[in-house]
């Protein structure tokens, strides 16, 4: 028996994501997977892929997109001190931190904390010409128009978090606040090569690619992370370089917004953004409620089914229950994609993972 029941869809996986970033009619929604590697294995081994395969996974799931990206293949960067890892491309180091779900790789000893001007305009940023972009159009191509395709994810920009992880959170909201130009040069630097290796992987894989994915945690749970003034100043117009990328390429564009962030919502649809990603239900004004009252049929949602409620901590019944309850209010003016608030987390119960998707096939369906 199938432990997750798909009824026969009448649409094509990419038919049905571009429909939904135009807030037309679908068959049902489009549905998203983001989980921790260590939940991950438990889910594949009971839907029968013992050896975890992402993409068997997502198949099984139902997931409607797939991402796409050139591999690096310039010279090494970084190297990784003793009992850590660090990030090929970006230089942040992690160390090992266990748990009793399992455990997970959390940034540490931030190389350009406290740095001076020549730490900053010493440390490596990628250049842009050592992808493979040939390879990524050989990714694009393998999927065969079946799903939606997309370029970028939640680190893009994400001036905030992916800074933060090279010289500590404190340090990046400083330097922001401030406007440090030795740290504001770094980000800038930073910035460039994110948007050239997108610009150029939109331009080898053209025809392909059906949506941009962008990121900016922009708030705590219960307030802005950043002044409007600052989010006006920095990072709007980082944003809108993004925003005018994508629409260049006639693709729409959606931006992963961690905490509460509607805040931010009016800006970003003025630069052109088409969809937010992640809407933790529990931060304020971030409610499925407010969210379609507040935005509804001007930007898509994807997300709202929380990771730190009962899909971790109750019954598959419950589980059930509020996506259904979701589902009904973000399903209103169409533009829905549904999916997890963030990774799904290692103490979840994989049965309520199941009840998860199961619900989005029976409520989910226009």
């Amino acid at each position: 028996m199938n432990l997750i029941e798909k009824p026969k869809d009448a649409m094509t996986s990419r038919e049905r994501v571009r429909r939904t970033f135009a807030f037309e009619r679908t068959d049902r929604v489009t549905i998203g997977y983001d989980t921790n590697p260590g939940v991950h294995q438990r889910l594949a081994q009971v839907l029968g892929i013992p050896d975890g395969n992402m993409e068997l996974v997502m198949q099984a799931i139902g997931v409607d997109y797939r991402g796409i990206a050139a591999p690096y293949i310039g010279p090494q960067l970084f190297r990784a001190p003793e009992n850590r890892r660090v990030n090929p491309l970006e230089g942040c180091v992690m160390r090992w931190v266990e748990h009793e779900g399992g455990g997970y790789w959390d940034f540490c000893d931030f190389p350009l904390a406290n740095a001076d001007d020549e730490q900053f305009d010493a440390f490596p940023v990628p250049n842009p010409d050592d992808f493979d972009y040939d390879a990524a159009l050989g990714q694009a191509k393998s999927f065969d128009g079946k799903y939606g395709l997309y370029v970028g994810g939640a680190g893009v920009p994400d001036i905030i978090n992916s800074n933060g992880r090279i010289m500590g959170m404190e340090d990046v909201l400083c330097h922001l606040a401030t406007s440090y130009e030795p740290a504001m040069r770094f980000m800038r630097r930073r910035v460039e090569f994110q948007l050239k290796n997108m610009e150029r992987t939109l331009e080898k894989c053209k025809g392909y690619i059906d949506f941009v994915w962008l990121g900016e945690d922009l708030g705590t749970q219960i307030a802005p992370m950043i002044s409007l003034d600052l989010y006006r100043g920095i990072f709007k117009p980082v944003h809108k370089l993004f925003s005018d990328l994508a629409q260049a390429y006639g693709v729409p564009a959606m931006m992963h917004t961690c905490g509460s962030s509607s805040w931010a919502y009016e800006d970003l649809i003025d630069i052109g953004m088409r969809g937010v990603d992640t809407l933790q239900p529990e931060a304020a004004n971030m409610s499925p409620r407010y969210l379609a009252d507040h935005f509804g049929g001007r930007l898509c949602f994807r997300g709202c089914i929380s990771t730190a409620g009962p899909l971790a901590y109750g019954s598959a019944g419950e589980v059930e229950l509020n996506c259904r309850e979701t589902l009904a209010i973000m399903m209103e003016h169409r533009g829905y994609h549904f999916a997890p608030t963030h990774q799904i987390q290692d103490n979840t119960p994989v049965e309520n993972i199941i009840a998860m998707y199961n619900a989005a096939y029976k409520y989910g369906r226009y």
